[in-house]
């Protein structure tokens, strides 16, 4: 098991982290740019001592800044997957991977040669950074990373240098081999869909704190604060809890507007819905169904996502709908356009202010 606490101020941010992470149970930090993660990871790593804190693995302590105790990088043992992955350029693939290797040359190659075939890179042995695409860097940083059989695994943001159409494949590779290394594993990303796809549990931070932590489901589901919410990817509004009705609670919108949930909440309330709850309808349509909430809109923008459509909305505050593009091409939408924006009361979570 990996444990790590840290206080210390980076510039204007306090950071105030405790965390533990089991082999074979990733935890994900994922937070906005500028929340303290990237720095939780060189604390890890030997490359950042904190003001006070403490890191142990595998029963060995690292750091403990009561006993001015600061193993070195190279005494730690972990596997670092940089930002951008850091390659030598000089390099070929089978060197990078190499690097961190001990023993004659004539030997580590064959053992880095391995490494990269376990990853589907074999072919890049001899290839040098430049002429490797971003999915390949990946791999060949991944390799060195794992390379000297790394006591703890550290990646940060490892697909923030892929292209949208590599990053998937990289994703479903990357998440087997954090399977196979079986050694607890801290992973960075601002990316809330990536966390969830790539680790078991997110830690969300915020301006240097973790805000929540639990599975991508519970945090989807249950989130601790409009912050969390909206990080998740939820719809956010504002509004007060004013009254109860046929037992559901009735929220009085900022701006204007009700809509009404099953959550039961009193006073100042963020409402948070995901895009795809919330269904769109042409202006004056009767909604003979089920969703009690309605609200008048104005199309905003329309985003082809695949063959889905993301909508942004405006109905005093703004929302974003998800719908098929089937749909948005039936319902003529464009910037502009007038719509009903209808989703169910089940479908909305109250967050106290």
């Amino acid at each position: 098991m990996l444990a790590a606490s840290a206080s210390t101020t980076l510039r204007d941010l306090r950071l105030e982290v405790e965390l533990e992470v089991r082999a074979g149970s990733p935890l994900a930090l994922a937070g906005p740019s500028g929340a303290g993660k990237t720095s939780v990871l060189r604390i890890v790593a030997g490359l950042l001592r904190p003001e006070a804190g403490h890191v142990t693995c595998g029963g060995e302590r690292w750091l403990d800044t009561r006993r001015d105790l600061d193993l070195p990088p190279e005494r730690r043992g972990c596997g670092f997957l940089f930002q951008g992955y850091a390659l030598f350029p000089h390099l070929r693939g089978w060197e990078n991977v190499a690097y961190g290797l001990s023993g004659p040359r004539r030997a580590r190659r064959p053992r880095a040669v391995a490494l990269l075939e376990r990853f589907g890179a074999g072919p890049l042995a001899d290839a040098r950074p430049r002429e490797l695409s971003g999915g390949e860097r990946q791999r060949v940083a991944l390799a060195r990373a794992l390379a000297r059989r790394p006591r703890a695994l550290l990646l940060d943001e490892p697909l923030s240098a892929l292209d949208t159409r590599t990053r998937a494949d990289a994703a479903r590779e990357l998440a087997a081999a954090i399977v196979e290394a079986d050694v607890p594993t801290l992973l960075v990303t601002h990316d809330f869909t990536e966390a969830s796809q790539l680790t078991d549990e997110v830690a969300i931070m915020d301006a240097g704190r973790v805000v929540q932590r639990g599975t991508a489901a519970q945090l989807a589901d249950s989130p601790a604060s409009p912050f969390v919410a909206d990080f998740t990817g939820a719809v956010v509004l504002n509004g007060e809890a004013a009254r109860t009705e046929g037992g559901l609670t009735v929220v009085n919108l900022d701006g204007g507007g009700e809509i009404r949930s099953t959550d039961i909440a009193r006073g100042p309330v963020a409402a948070s819905i995901y895009p795809w709850e919330i269904a769109i309808e042409p202006p004056g349509a009767r909604g003979g169904g089920s969703a009690l909430n309605r609200l008048e809109a104005e199309v905003l923008t329309v985003t082809a996502v695949g063959n889905r459509a993301r909508v942004g909305l405006l109905a005093r505050q703004h929302l974003t709908a998800e719908i098929t593009g089937a749909s948005a091409s039936r319902l003529g939408l464009s910037r502009g356009s007038r719509v009903t924006a209808t989703w169910k009361a089940t479908a909305t979570r109250l967050i106290a202010r």
